[in-house]
């Protein structure tokens, strides 16, 4: 059994630099503090006194964590429930009827963001990560410490239970539509961030599909953080070209909706003059004038599972890691040029 006394002792520091180290504290040398997380994640030490691997007792509590992207907040940000908070409610839902409860813990990339998610990796029995809110090493090492379960991360991760949507087959569908129904071969891509899995995987889906097309042309790529701002920005770039592309692809309804918009205020016809598309299938890509072409993944499904792998861990800590794939589809709407064949359900 490890205790803070080992930790202090390998890593030559005292037990109260060790407690400094993994509330987070700021009051530690760079150096130091590092040192101290080298011998924390070499030991395997748990660092809570409280934690199972010094008394045995639970918590009740899951963390969850999640980056915030983008910068002030638009419209849709403030008026619906968007992609996190779907997964929140939904892990909620299925934690209510155990003993736990939710802990959550909302921040910016970077290195204070994640002194905190240590400092709550000691305070809770398992942690709800959507995407990946540090470098993957540092949270396989996390993992190897409490229960970790990650959403919209890499489908090929070998060592940490992940729960993502099938982004590869949803883009294909999409493309397939815009090139197969409309004829679209010019198309663009306003793509997530580079260091979110969903927006990678998303965009060498988009990148395969156009480039198989017989004529398809991939006219530019413009990197947004999943925000209605930045869907704004992307768009502000194509008004700049020489001429719009035929269609532009969001990597997510957030910045679809940002794209609209600003296209609008231009006096750009959406479809008349460029076709749209999201992924998500957020509720406010119903609402948009015209109505939002995308690709639906299950939201709440993806909370739901998540949520349920974690506990199945915190019970067995045995049990291998897995990817587990949620199936997404194409929801066909007016933005690409098509009049929906029915209601949205």
């Amino acid at each position: 059994m490890t205790t803070v006394y080992d930790v202090a002792r390998v890593a030559g520091v005292s037990t109260a630099t060790v407690s400094r180290v993994v509330r987070g504290s700021t009051l530690v040398h760079p150096d130091t503090r590092d040192r101290v997380l080298a011998v924390v994640e070499a030991l395997g030490f748990v660092p809570d006194a409280s934690a199972q691997g010094l008394s045995r007792r639970r918590k009740d509590v899951i963390g969850f964590v999640a980056l915030e992207r983008g910068g002030g907040e638009m419209d849709i940000e403030r008026g619906a429930l968007l992609f996190v908070d779907q997964i929140v409610h939904s892990a909620e839902a299925v934690l209510r009827g155990t003993d736990y409860s939710l802990l959550l813990s909302f921040g910016s990339r970077g290195e204070q963001f994640e002194r905190r998610v240590r400092a709550l990796s000691g305070k809770v029995d398992g942690l709800l990560v959507a995407e990946e809110v540090m470098a993957i090493g540092d949270l396989r090492a996390l993992a190897r410490r409490l229960p970790v379960v990650v959403v919209a991360g890499r489908r090929d991760e070998a060592e940490l239970d992940v729960v993502l949507a099938d982004n590869r087959a949803g883009v294909a569908a999409l493309v397939s539509h815009l090139v197969g129904a409309h004829g679209y071969r010019r198309l663009c891509l306003v793509s997530g961030p580079k260091d979110a899995p969903d927006a990678v995987e998303r965009q060498a889906a988009f990148e395969e599909a156009v480039l198989a097309r017989p004529g398809g042309v991939i006219e530019q790529v413009i990197h947004g953080d999943f925000s209605e701002g930045s869907g704004a920005a992307a768009a502000r770039v194509l008004l700049d070209r020489r001429s719009l592309p035929e269609a532009v692809v969001c990597g997510n309804d957030q910045m679809a909706i940002g794209v609209l918009r600003e296209l609008q205020r231009a006096g750009v016809a959406v479809p008349g003059d460029v076709a749209l598309t999201g992924f998500d299938d957020v509720y406010p890509s119903h609402l948009t004038d015209p109505p939002l072409t995308t690709v639906r993944q299950p939201l709440r499904d993806l909370g739901t599972h998540a949520a349920e792998r974690l506990l199945a861990r915190v019970e067995d800590r045995a049990l291998p890691p897995r990817a587990e794939i949620l199936p997404t589809s194409a929801v066909i709407r007016a933005s690409c040029g098509c009049r929906p064949t029915r209601p949205d359900p």
